[in-house]
């Protein structure tokens, strides 16, 4: 992990460049510069096992690891992190930190900062933190570090499904505001995302159930073998905890390439456009307008990804862009994941109409760039604009539709704890 740092370079995961010129008339200077950030993604077993090299190769040369752990995971893995650092004799200092949907402010950005500020770690600027747990803490830790000398590098160790293929290696860190869920934050990658699913063991069903919406939306835009993977083996995988839990060798097989391949796909798109300068984003598929009402509905945000999926895959139809067999596929697979495909919420115009307003102004504000299946399952187009009497007619199928449904299209465990927010 650690690369020959070039001479009087802050960091040996960031490089830049650029150029400068006088202006042809001599009255002016311009200005081109650019980063480039090194990323990598492994995932591996057993990441706690004294004999697993990942987080090894990354903190043995620098003595000490300063962690970030979200505290529902420190109680099932906390021992097993401890007792791996002092095996190899690194020094480690932990701060566990709450990590449900309502410790997603400010807030808690700085109080991680606190702790990793010269009060307490005093860490350096190219001194990379270990942030622990699922996509609550992935949003909220990275975005600490995007604000620590400005940008100081992070190793993110997924331990939930949405944290392994989605929020982990996201460069999107983010905490939510007032005008839609994530709406502040800053473009950050993980220089490293590990993924084990072995700790997937301890997710409870809703967890899990959730996170699999992520998996869905890639397979759905961008990679057709991906999707057949999940017709076939999502409900067993569901059950046994991706193999961590039951099954056997060849579904536990099966449980990582389905990992691989959805990593592979959201990578292919977002690793090179780290920093969202283009909006040709397949993996935004089911997130155009479920940031403007997951929070007003209670979801779990995959299920909220889940019924933008239903309703964007629903407008492709309309708009003679998808068959409707590959419609109802889309929505038969989410169906038997437990994944919702419809909330009351939609019936909402002005929730929805102005959440579609404010992801314009989020996509650049030229357009809305909403992506969608486009000729089959695997392919993607991009909606330039959606008309409220479209946007209108795609959320009353949806309803009819839902409405035949056993639960209504509400999925199984789709709310948040009211009294907690635990996502």
């Amino acid at each position: 992990m650690n690369a020959q740092r070039e001479p009087f370079a802050t960091s040996e995961y960031y490089r830049g460049g650029g150029e400068v010129r006088e202006t042809a008339d001599g009255t002016g200077i311009e200005i081109t510069a650019s980063l480039t950030a090194t990323m990598r993604v492994t995932v591996t077993s057993g990441v706690f096992g004294p004999d697993n090299p990942t987080l090894l190769d990354v903190y043995g040369p620098r003595g000490r690891c300063v962690a970030v752990v979200d505290a529902v995971v420190d109680r099932h893995y906390g021992a097993a992190l401890r007792a791996y650092f002092a095996h190899h004799g690194i020094g480690l200092t932990v701060m566990v930190c709450p990590a449900t949907e309502s410790d997603k402010t400010l807030r808690t950005v700085e109080r991680i900062l606190d702790f990793l500020g010269v009060n307490h770690c005093n860490v350096a600027r190219d001194e990379p933190i270990l942030v622990v747990g699922g996509g609550v803490i992935s949003d909220t830790a990275g975005l600490a570090t995007a604000l620590l000398h400005r940008r100081t590098p992070y190793v993110m160790l997924a331990t939930s499904v949405v944290a392994a293929v989605d929020a982990g290696p996201s460069p999107r860190t983010c905490v939510n505001g007032d005008q839609f869920k994530n709406s502040i934050g800053a473009y950050h990658p993980p220089v490293l995302t590990v993924v084990d699913s072995g700790l997937f063991a301890t997710l409870d069903d809703r967890h899990l159930r959730h996170g699999m919406a992520e998996i869905v939306k890639m397979a759905a835009v961008d990679e057709l073998r991906l999707f057949e993977l999940l017709e076939e083996h999502g409900e067993r995988l569901l059950a046994t905890r991706f193999g961590s839990t039951g099954g056997d060798a060849a579904l536990r097989k099966t449980g990582d390439e389905v990992l691989h391949r959805s990593l592979l796909s959201y990578l292919r798109h977002e690793g090179t456009n780290a920093y969202e300068i283009y909006q040709d984003r397949p993996h935004a598929y089911g997130h155009t307008w479920s940031p403007g009402f997951e929070r007003r509905a209670g979801l779990l945000h995959g299920h909220a990804v889940a019924v933008d999926m239903a309703l964007s895959t629903t407008l492709a139809e309309l708009v003679g862009w998808l068959p409707a067999a590959d419609r109802e596929r889309i929505h038969a697979l989410n169906r038997r994941l437990g994944l919702a495909v419809y909330d009351p919420v939609l019936e909402r115009s002005d929730i929805i109409l102005a959440g579609q307003e404010a992801m314009r102004s989020k996509r650049g504000g030229r357009a809305l760039w909403a992506p969608v299946p486009r000729g089959r399952i695997g392919a993607v187009g991009y909606l330039e604009d959606v008309p409220a009497e479209l946007l209108a007619e795609a959320v009353e199928l949806n309803r009819v539709r839902a409405a035949a449904l056993p639960d209504g299209g509400r999925g199984t465990g789709s709310r948040l704890d009211p009294t907690t927010g635990v996502s």
